[in-house]
């Protein structure tokens, strides 16, 4: 997985209850694109996230 600043995020809810969680890419710690990331999500929370299987970036249009 590869991402760069500024990408937005979605992280999917465990449970049927959960809400999915949004946020924007703040910095990447990983090489390369990679993982770790510093996810600022819309309710103002902040935090390093490890991407797994319910993380999806949704990469800006390149023009």
């Amino acid at each position: 997985m590869r991402a760069e600043v500024g990408n937005r995020v979605v992280i999917r809810g465990r449970t049927v209850e959960a809400p999915d969680r949004h946020g924007t890419i703040a910095e990447v710690r990983g090489e390369d694109g990679a993982g770790p990331y510093v996810v600022r999500f819309d309710d103002g929370h902040e935090s390093v996230v490890f991407p797994g299987g319910d993380f999806i970036v949704e990469h800006s249009e390149q023009v």
